[in-house]
C-alpha cells in the first residue's frame, strides 16, 4: 500500500500547483514521482493502480468544491452529496490510470522507453478527459504554468494540453535524472537537465513572438460585481432588489462596454421589468456603448415537445442593435440531465437546483459587435473548453466570460476558473473580460497575465480600458490536433523503444 498512498499523495499535493497557490512547477516534481513509479511496476494492472490513486488524490483535493453546490446550494443530503462527489472523482480518476496502464503495455518495467511513454499517455489522457462524456477539462497540468513559467509559452501553438506536453517532458527528464544519480551516471544526468534547461529557454523566446495586433483604440470597459448572496439569487421576493443593484451599478459606471454577470437578472427576458430596460439603455445610448446583462430566455415548445426550451443566455442593450448569445456547451446535471428518461426523475427530486434543463444554443453564433469591437461570449465553464472557445472566437476581438462561481462558496473554485480563463487568452492572443457574481471578476490580457481584478465577495464595479486584438494563432487554426500529434508520436516512439529493449533482453 505504500506506492499508491505515495501516489495519492503526489496527487493531492499537486493542487498548489495550481490558483490561488502558484506554485507552478510543483505539478512537475509529483509527475516525476508517478512516473517513477509507474516506471517500476510490475504489471500493467499495478501501474493503473497508481495512476488511479493519483487521480484520486488530485480531484479528491482539488474539485471537493462540487460539494458545495451538491449540498449547500443544490439541497442535496450531505452523506449523498459526498458519495455523489466520491463518484465523480473516482470517474476522473479513471483517466490518469488509464494511462498507466497504457504506459506498462507500451515498455517493460525499469526502462527509459516507460519515462517516454508517460509523456504520451498523461497528455492523451488529459485530451480524452476534456472532451468524452461532453468533458471536463479542469485541473490539466498545463494551467498550473499560469503565471510564473514560460512552458505556458506553447499555448498559442497547441492550446493547454501542448503546455501538458511539456509539463509531462520536463518530469520524465527529473525521474529519469533522479534515476540517473542514484546510479551516479553523471553524463545522463547533465544531459537530462541541459533538455530541461533547453525547454525552458524555448519557452523565453517563444514569449517574444507576438502572434495577435491591436485592433484599435483603447476602448473603456466596467465590469459589474453585485454580490448577491447564492441563497438568495433565486429567491422571488428578492428579485427586485438584483434589478435595482445592477441599475444602480450599471448607471455609477464609466465604460463603453458594461459587463454583468452569468443570471444577474435570475429571470427569463420576457420578466425583467420594462423600467429596468428602459432605464440600462438610457444609461448606455449616450455613451455609444452598451451593457450585456446576462438572464434566461425561454423559446416556445418545437413539434413533439411539451416544455418550453430555456436557454442561459447574456443579451446587449445600448446604442448597437440587441444582440443575443445563447450558451452553447452544458454543465451536465447543472443545467441539462445526461440520459433524462434513466435518470431526470433521480436528480431532479435529490437537487434543487433551479432551471436545470436547459437546451444548449446553436454553434454558430456570431461574436456580440459593441463598442467597435466583436466580443466572443461564453457563460461559466465554457472558458474551460480551449478548442471550442478558439473556433468560436477567430472574428472576436476580445473574449467575455459571465460566470457565477458564488454555487461553490468561498473555495478554490473560483481562482482555479479565472486560472483557467487567463489560459483561453493566452492561447487565442485576445484579453479576456471576466464579469462574476462575487469573485473573480478580472480583466486578463492577451498574454494570459491577471491585470486587474475586484476584491472577492465585494460589491463593486472594475474600470478599466482594453484594447482589442486581431490575427488567429496556431490554436486557433488548429486546435488541439498540434498536442494530440506531438503526444502520439511520443507515444508512438516509447512503444517503438519499448519493443527494441524486448528484443534486446531475449537475445
Amino acid at each position: 500500500m505504500l506506492r499508491p498512498s505515495l501516489a495519492a499523495l503526489a496527487g493531492a499535493l499537486t493542487v498548489f500547483g495550481y490558483a490561488p497557490f502558484g506554485v507552478a512547477l510543483l505539478p512537475i516534481g509529483t509527475l516525476a514521482l508517478l512516473f517513477l513509479l509507474w516506471r517500476d511496476a510490475s504489471t500493467p494492472r499495478d501501474a493503473a493502480w497508481l495512476g488511479f490513486a493519483f487521480g484520486a488524490g488530485l480531484f479528491g483535493a482539488g474539485i471537493s468544491w462540487i460539494a458545495i453546490a451538491l449540498e449547500r446550494f443544490g439541497g442535496m443530503p450531505a452523506p449523498l452529496a459526498i458519495l455523489g462527489i466520491a463518484g465523480f472523482c473516482a470517474y476522473l480518476a479513471l483517466w490518469p490510470a488509464l494511462a498507466g496502464y497504457a504506459v506498462a503495455r507500451m515498455a517493460p518495467a525499469g526502462s527509459a522507453a516507460r519515462l517516454v511513454a508517460a509523456i504520451g499517455a498523461w497528455t492523451l489522457a488529459e485530451w480524452l478527459r476534456g472532451f468524452v462524456l461532453s468533458g471536463f477539462p479542469w485541473l490539466a497540468v498545463g494551467h498550473a504554468e499560469l503565471p510564473g513559467s514560460s512552458l505556458a509559452a506553447l499555448a498559442p501553438l497547441g492550446g493547454v494540453f501542448l503546455v501538458s506536453l511539456a509539463v509531462a517532458a520536463v518530469a520524465a527528464l527529473v525521474a529519469f535524472a533522479v534515476d540517473a544519480l542514484a546510479r551516479s551516471a553523471w553524463r545522463a544526468v547533465a544531459s537530462a537537465l541541459a533538455a530541461i534547461v533547453a525547454l525552458f529557454v524555448a519557452g523565453v523566446a517563444l514569449e517574444t513572438v507576438e502572434w495577435t495586433a491591436p485592433h484599435a483604440a483603447p476602448v473603456a470597459v466596467s465590469l459589474v460585481q453585485g454580490n448577491i448572496p447564492q441563497e438568495e439569487k433565486f429567491d422571488p421576493e428578492l428579485r427586485g432588489r438584483a434589478f435595482r443593484v445592477y441599475a444602480e451599478l450599471v448607471a455609477s459606471s464609466k465604460g463603453r462596454i458594461v459587463v454583468l454577470p452569468e443570471s444577474a437578472f435570475p429571470v427569463f427576458a420576457s420578466d425583467v421589468p420594462r423600467d429596468t430596460i428602459e432605464a440600462l439603455a438610457a444609461t448606455m445610448i449616450p455613451r455609444d456603448g452598451d451593457v450585456l446583462v446576462g438572464l434566461f430566455v425561454a423559446r416556445p415548445p418545437e413539434a413533439g415537445e411539451t416544455q418550453p426550451r430555456i436557454h442561459n443566455s447574456v443579451v446587449s442593450l445600448g446604442a448597437s442593435p440587441t444582440q443575443l448569445y445563447r450558451k452553447r456547451h452544458l454543465v451536465p446535471f447543472g443545467e441539462t440531465i445526461p440520459a433524462k428518461p434513466l435518470v431526470g426523475w433521480v436528480i431532479e427530486r435529490l437537487l434543487a437546483i433551479p432551471l436545470s434543463d436547459q437546451t444548449p444554443g446553436p454553434v454558430d453564433q456570431p461574436p456580440f459587435a459593441v463598442a467597435g469591437e466583436r466580443l466572443s461570449m461564453n457563460i461559466c465553464y465554457e472558458d474551460a473548453f480551449g478548442d471550442e472557445l478558439a473556433g468560436w472566437s477567430r472574428d472576436a476581438t476580445m473574449l467575455v466570460n459571465v460566470t457565477n462561481d458564488a454555487w461553490y462558496g468561498r473555495s478554490i473554485a473560483a481562482w482555479q476558473h479565472n486560472q483557467i480563463a487567463a489560459m483561453r487568452a493566452k492561447e487565442t492572443g485576445r484579453p479576456m473580460l471576466r464579469a462574476t457574481n462575487t469573485g473573480v471578476t478580472s480583466v486578463i490580457d492577451h498574454d494570459g497575465a491577471v491585470r486587474v481584478q475586484l476584491p472577492w465577495f465585494r460589491r463593486g464595479v472594475l474600470e478599466t480600458s482594453v484594447t482589442g486584438r486581431t490575427g488567429q494563432t496556431p490554436f486557433m487554426r488548429f486546435g488541439n490536433a498540434i498536442a494530440v500529434l506531438a503526444a502520439t508520436l511520443v507515444a508512438v516512439l516509447a512503444w517503438v523503444l519499448g519493443r527494441r529493449r524486448q528484443g534486446g533482453d531475449r537475445r
